[in-house]
């Protein structure tokens, strides 16, 4: 008989065969599906950012009046977020993915071919509440597949109409999706689902905790053609927008890195306490990311574009930019990773609420941005943002100390690791 040193510390329980639904190479593809959808719906996003000084010159308008159409994408982002949540915990992530991506195609082509600020603002609205659907269920599906200590890396991997429809499967639990409980149901059912219902789980101090820490890369890329553009020369569109591959490319590590080491704090330290789990753990690989790197060169850049010219201060800043993309998925992948942890059931609906949350914080935030530079200059506005995220990291350090009692507080149905 196996003493106690000899037995495991993590036994698999009868829940986890759940995840067993998918072979690996399944798991992989449905990954690789909903990355697509992703990353095409963050090309939607960023694309326009430097597009910004050409828009306003098309449309006769100014780099501020322009910017309220960021703010409002924004919005519309919180608002389908809630909207195609709300309704994949009804009909499943499938069928969600396939009625989002025809907003995303026609918001899209009314962006494209507007001649007015008006029909600017209306089009980009339909266009980002499609694009919220990729972009908050992913999360969602990737719950559904992996398990607890797998879906770190798997988020990490995450951040086509026909080729949805051919190819990805439904991925929610068995007998899990509103639509199956009823008793009957036409052939095609529609029901009414309170999108802002999401928002509720955010009266949890948790969840609430954590969305709040996600707003500080903005300060860097929204009034990028306004702070680095004017102050080095540059009034190419291309050139203002090839800014955005160093912070992109460190994304692309940061969520790698960031999820695996996610993964490997949460195996630490469950073994550490002989098997007993703390969804807490997750948010320590937070630390390098959210303390040192974010603050750091979000501060530096503004110095920086201030008090250093020619292509040593270009240089230095494009280094910034990089460091910042990996610092903040070093923070935002363990923050994901977390919401999808603690609300598994609704994993798709709690990184909505964040989202949402969020973005309805950020549409008022960004259009005060290019103003607030306007006024202080970019070093103070930098500065600001920099304290902020120090001071977003301290509560996350809160939320680590006193997560069990946060939870216990109020309880919107939280997971555990029976159910995880």
């Amino acid at each position: 008989m196996a003493s106690a040193e000899e037995s495991p510390l993590l036994v698999p329980t009868t829940h986890e065969v759940i995840y067993n639904r998918f072979a690996p190479d399944q798991k992989r593809w449905i990954v690789f599906h909903v990355s697509f959808a992703g990353l095409l719906a963050m090309f939607v996003q960023v694309t326009f950012v430097p597009s910004i000084p050409q828009i306003a010159k098309d449309l006769d308008s100014t780099h501020a009046d322009v910017s309220l159409a960021l703010s409002l994408s924004v919005f519309a982002n919180a608002i389908g977020a809630l909207c195609w949540s709300a309704y994949s915990s009804f009909y499943g992530r499938r069928s969600i993915y396939l009625w989002g991506m025809p907003f995303l195609c026609v918001g899209s082509c009314g962006v494209a071919l507007s001649t007015s600020l008006q029909s600017l603002l209306f089009w980009r609205f339909v266009q980002m509440f499609g694009c919220a659907g990729a972009l908050s269920l992913g999360s969602g599906v990737i719950g559904d597949i992996y398990k607890l200590e797998e879906r770190g890396t798997a988020i990490g991997i995450f951040f086509s109409m026909l080729f949805i429809y051919l190819s990805f499967p439904e991925t929610s639990h068995p007998g899990t999706l509103g639509i199956d409980k009823l008793p009957s149901r036409r052939r095609i059912h529609i029901k009414w689902i309170n999108p802002l219902s999401s928002l509720w789980l955010l009266r949890s101090p948790n969840l609430f905790a954590v969305y709040i820490l996600t707003s500080n890369h903005v300060v860097l890329l929204v009034p990028i053609a306004n702070t680095i553009g004017v102050r080095y020369g540059i009034t190419n569109d291309a050139i203002i927008g090839a800014f955005f591959l160093p912070n992109g490319l460190g994304c692309f590590g940061g969520t790698l890195v960031g999820g695996r080491l996610s993964d490997i704090v949460v195996r630490r330290w469950r073994e550490k306490r002989r098997g007993a789990y703390c969804p807490e753990d997750r948010l320590r690989a937070t630390w390098i990311g959210g303390l040192l790197i974010v603050p750091l060169s979000i501060g530096a850049s503004g110095l920086i574009t201030t008090y250093i010219g020619g292509p040593i201060g270009l240089a230095l800043n494009i280094l910034c930019l990089y460091a910042n993309g990996v610092g903040v998925e070093l923070v935002l992948n363990p923050v994901n990773s977390y919401n999808v942890d603690i609300g598994h059931s609704r994993s798709a609906e709690a990184t909505a609420a964040c989202m949402a949350g969020w973005s309805l914080i950020m549409s008022f935030a960004i259009a005060l941005i290019i103003p607030t530079i306007e006024c202080i200059g970019v070093a103070w506005m930098d500065i600001i943002a920099a304290v902020l995220a120090v001071i977003g990291q301290g509560i996350i350090f809160l939320t680590i100390r006193y997560g069990d009692g946060m939870r216990a507080s109020i309880d919107v149905g939280f997971s555990t690791v029976e159910n995880n």
